[in-house]
């Protein structure tokens, strides 16, 4: 018997779907920033790959009838962030907005949602030895139950959705969420960071939105759920799908976001070339933006040796691992980086002239923000995940597991790829073969 047919003798609760994955092996290593100490003294000491599981499947267990037809897609996606969840081999993940690509039509690039009534959701997972079970499934949705899908909100700000073939429009969803980070609070709730407003989401136990934090002058109506204008409007310029991407808890409470790419500002060119991303402070007691970080990228040829687009650099996890000090880690979707920084007050910029978005010219603009009097977050490199064959690309989440130890998983873009032959003739997927990888790496030095 198939584990996900075994699976399905098992019940499935209301906000809580139950499927049994296979798991398989993949390899990864990490190198210290003491180029004394060689990349290959980092070892793996577990891996796994998850196994096929329908999507409608999953998603109708969780709401029924929300997934009319999968097109032969299986889970996935669940890769977009880990987070510890309390028991050794357990982690809370969080799907992104489900299957997406894009086609040219007549020359310019049409989005693409294959399975538009995916709803994000909430993943418990266990891993055993070389296995992994989906412990619980919850559904994100809005204040009256339904799904909040992961359609694009606006008109005019985000991508125009369209059909599997890129033949016929979908509507928009002020509801939907694009979900990239998750960390749970201590009353048991969820913080969600997304790429769409860019917004900061706060979620209960069972999964629905309570409050959804976007920057002042979205002007975001027509939602299911209360949304409230608290981030800093420059946020408004966040290059599309390229908003909130890495969500960190400190240990206090406070919440650290990251901004995955530079900001176009003050236009599309000069976000493609620049270096400079934000890290955002978030207190929830006050329900507020506390202190903004200025970020330097390392060049994306340090990065990721051989390629020479700058546009290409993402932060795509941030973790707490103690104080004020975080791992953030620097990718393309062949390598990454993971540094080490320390959130000091006197780097804090929030509320001045580089949240002006009329300042010119602007942070992202400054070759030398350091020079400029910018007080950039200084870093360390703790691991380079990318000097070893086998490490699976697009890493987007990353866990600590203890001092020496993390977890990694990877975006397997739901099996998808772009262009006209990520279907047949029959509207069936043809799978890129890229599963979803979860890997534990021991660092030759501690975190």
């Amino acid at each position: 018997m198939s584990p996900y047919a075994a699976g399905r003798r098992r019940v499935h609760r209301s906000v809580a779907a139950v499927v049994p994955l296979a798991v398989a092996a993949a390899l990864l290593s990490a190198r210290s920033a003491d180029a004394s100490v060689p990349a290959s003294q980092a070892r793996v000491v577990r891996t796994a790959t998850l196994g096929d599981v329908p999507l409608g499947t999953f998603s109708n267990g969780l709401l029924p009838g929300s997934v009319a037809d999968d097109r032969g897609i299986d889970l996935g996606g669940i890769g977009s962030d880990i987070y510890p969840a309390g028991r050794e081999g357990e982690f809370w993940t969080v799907t992104d907005r489900g299957p997406n690509g894009q086609i040219k039509v007549n020359g310019s690039k049409r989005r693409t949602f294959p399975v538009p009534g995916f709803d994000p959701a909430i993943v418990r997972i266990k891993v055993t030895g070389d296995t992994v079970r989906v412990l619980r499934a919850v559904p994100i949705t809005t204040s009256s139950g339904g799904p909040v899908t992961g359609l694009p909100d606006q008109a005019g700000r985000d991508e125009a959705p369209y059909s599997y073939d890129a033949r016929t429009a979908l509507s928009y969803d002020p509801n939907g969420l694009d979900t990239e980070g998750i960390v749970r609070a201590a009353d048991g709730s969820f913080w969600l960071a997304d790429e769409y407003g860019p917004s900061l989401v706060h979620v209960s136990a069972r999964g629905e939105v309570l409050t959804r934090y976007v920057p002042r002058g979205l002007g975001l109506t027509g939602t299911d759920y209360p949304v409230v204008e608290a981030l800093p409007s420059v946020l408004l310029h966040r290059k599309i799908n390229r908003g909130f991407e890495g969500l960190a808890q400190l240990p206090g409470g406070d919440l650290v976001i990251a901004v995955q790419s530079p900001l176009s500002l003050p236009d599309t060119d000069a976000g493609e070339a620049s270096l400079t991303t934000r890290l955002l402070r978030f207190s929830p007691k006050k329900r507020a933006v506390t202190a903004e970080y200025a970020y330097r990228f390392d060049p994306v040829g340090v990065v990721d040796p051989g390629e020479d687009d700058t546009s290409e650099l993402k932060i795509s996890s941030v973790v707490a691992v103690g104080g004020d000090r975080l791992l953030v880690e620097e990718r393309t979707d062949r390598a990454a980086r993971l540094q080490s920084v320390r959130l000091e007050r006197k780097a804090d910029i929030l509320g001045g002239r580089w949240d002006d978005d009329t300042t010119s010219p602007s942070l992202e603009q400054l070759a030398d923000p350091a020079a400029s009097g910018v007080p950039v977050l200084a870093k360390r490199l703790v691991a380079d995940l990318g000097g070893v064959a086998g490490v699976p690309g697009k890493i987007e989440g990353v866990a600590r597991v203890d001092h020496d130890t993390l977890a990694l998983i990877n975006d397997n873009d739901f099996g998808m790829t772009d262009g006209t032959g990520a279907f047949d003739a029959q509207g069936r997927l043809v799978d890129s073969g890229i599963e979803t990888k979860v890997v534990y790496v021991r660092l030759p030095r501690g975190v």
